[in-house]
């Protein structure tokens, strides 16, 4: 199939919806399909057979696109649109493939061109308001709530990736057209072990207990819980946050100062992507202390298939995916917090370390991901 695949987002940045489109884009590539990615003007390109990258115009001045709606945002969106738009009324397509907000110009298309639409739902819309604090105007509310209605029930087929957005969904829409596709696609690397020794070095993490926490430090992820339970851990752990921005870095820095445990904690700001399974590596302990949202952070998948132990809340956001079984979960409080981490880099963290390798073995192999995404694919083409 020839597809127009719409993406308000930088492609390629190590997040959370670019990366569920790059393991899309995989898929269909492995699947003999031709993708035409109509995207932001930034980001890292990522070759792969059957794929262009249509970037549109970069106003001046923007340079970077925080996660979350943005007044940047608004305004690449409305090049991107344009862009979207006319390449889908002036050129064939099969099938036009939308994420997050793209769904707008994709439903233009799809109805102006009589061609299916599969919706790629990684958030709500309108929880994406609260989670980033972007604006509790009852008229924007009811604007991003009317555009979420309206594609879910208007596309042909429709992809979430966890369990939460798939109840969401199938009150909206005809379950049976809804596809729920974890974002599992990433095999493990294989890894020199100098670099390893290096990043330890680096880390000062040399004879102690190294937590890890490597993602964004928005508001929703929990970050100041994490660092108040490092004022209650034994002195032989370190806390290795990786990820933020330079801001966001210095306000978890001072948040640790004053807290008197900034010696015990290393901030490395962000990593290319590429370096994130070194500092895995070194890891006795991954953590994910998020404490608002519903969606599964997209850094669990490849925490559970590391073979180093999980500590993360026991919350919705965690829970449809994890369980004691192959995680440590605790209540969303200092105290709980740190009394699992502890226990995780005993033999209770071997345990469920262990059991979470199997479980991914089982759960979550590449070709299951390829089957699930031909199956979202037969049922927009069949509708």
């Amino acid at each position: 199939m020839k597809i127009l695949m719409i993406a308000p987002e930088p492609f390629f940045e190590p997040r959370g919806t670019p990366f569920s489109e790059y393991y899309r884009l995989q898929a269909l590539s492995a699947l003999g399909h031709q993708v035409d990615l109509v995207t932001y003007p930034i980001g890292e390109d990522r070759p792969m057979p059957g794929l262009r990258i249509i970037r549109t115009f970069r106003p001046p001045g923007i340079r970077a696109v925080k996660t979350g709606p943005s007044a940047v945002k608004l305004v690449l969106d409305f090049f991107l649109f344009a862009r979207a738009i006319g390449r889908g009324l002036c050129r064939r397509y099969d099938l036009v493939h939308t994420h997050e907000e793209g769904c707008l110009p994709g439903m233009i298309v799809a109805r102006l061109k009589g061609i299916p639409h599969l919706y790629d739902m990684h958030s709500s819309l309108v929880q994406q308001l609260d989670n980033f604090e972007f604006s509790r105007s009852a008229l924007v509310r009811g604007v991003f709530g009317w555009l979420e209605r309206t594609t879910l029930r208007s596309a042909s087929s429709v992809i979430v990736i966890c369990r939460s957005l798939f109840d969401h969904a199938r009150t909206q829409t005809d379950e049976r057209k809804v596809t729920l596709i974890e974002n599992f696609m990433e095999d493990r690397p294989v890894l020199d072990p100098a670099r390893t020794e290096r990043v330890r070095s680096e880390v000062g993490g040399a004879g102690r207990k190294v937590i890890l926490y490597a993602g964004t430090l928005e508001a929703y992820q929990g970050i100041p819980l994490l660092l108040e339970s490092v004022r209650l851990l034994p002195p032989e752990f370190l806390l290795v946050i990786v990820g933020g921005k330079p801001s966001q870095v210095e306000a978890a820095r001072r948040q640790a100062e004053a807290l008197g445990v900034a010696e015990r904690v290393c901030l490395t700001g962000q990593k290319p992507q590429a370096d994130i399974p070194y500092y895995m590596a070194v890891a006795d302990v991954l953590v994910s202390p998020r404490s608002a949202g519903t969606n599964i952070p997209l850094k669990i998948y490849s925490y559970l298939r590391s073979g180093i132990p999980v500590v993360a809340t026991d919350l919705p956001t965690h829970t449809q995916t994890l369980t004691r079984d192959i995680s440590l979960l605790a209540e969303p409080r200092a105290e709980p917090f740190a009394a699992a981490i502890v226990a995780a880099a005993g033999e209770e963290g071997r345990r469920v370390a262990g059991a979470a390798v199997r479980f991914c073995a089982e759960h979550y192999a590449p070709e299951r991901y390829r089957t699930l995404v031909a199956r979202a694919l037969e049922c927009a083409t069949s509708a």
